[in-house]
């Protein structure tokens, strides 16, 4: 029995055969009722022509959404050559546009991410870009959220209620 409809909004872009393969696998993983919107950048536009009214939202993923961004700005150092904020004002773009729909809408809107600042730093430069700029966005939607979660080993740990200071009477220092 489906519990609720959803549009899975899909970010990934197939450019080679590994990914092809990854994208199939994944489809093959999802309920066949919820319905895939492919959109690997203006995902709003995409939600606002597909969505119909009391869907759910499954935006997966962030992650992928800011790579795509990135791509649309040739550099190979964008902190070097000033290209950056470039980058992060297109990402700006893309989540505006997204909380301007989800305002405008009754629907859920979960959107899936990676946090990938928790590992290594990159070796090369634009790597390192990608890494701040996807924190930089994942931020800006936790600031938004009305719940964040980070999945650890497959448990969901709620980080927005763990960071709102508790009701203790020392919570203040005193």
């Amino acid at each position: 029995e489906r519990s609720h409809n959803v549009v899975f909004v899909a970010t990934a872009a197939a450019g080679d055969a590994a990914m092809r393969r990854r994208i199939a696998a994944h489809r093959a993983c999802r309920p066949p009722h919820w319905r895939t919107v492919e959109a690997p950048r203006n995902v709003a536009q995409a939600i606002a022509q597909q969505a119909r009214a009391g869907e759910a939202v499954l935006l997966d993923c962030l992650t992928l959404l800011t790579a795509n961004v990135m791509g649309q700005v040739n550099s190979d150092d964008p902190q070097e050559d000033g290209s950056y904020e470039e980058m992060r004002q297109r990402l700006n773009g893309e989540l505006d546009a997204l909380m301007a729909w989800y305002e405008a809408h009754t629907s859920d809107l979960i959107v899936v991410s990676n946090e990938v600042g928790m590992g290594l730093v990159p070796a090369n430069p634009l790597g390192r870009a990608y890494r701040d700029l996807l924190g930089w966005g994942n931020s800006w939607l936790a600031r938004k959220a009305d719940e964040v979660y980070l999945m650890v080993a497959g448990l969901p740990v709620e980080v927005k209620r763990l960071a709102r200071p508790s009701n203790r009477a020392d919570a203040d220092g005193s």
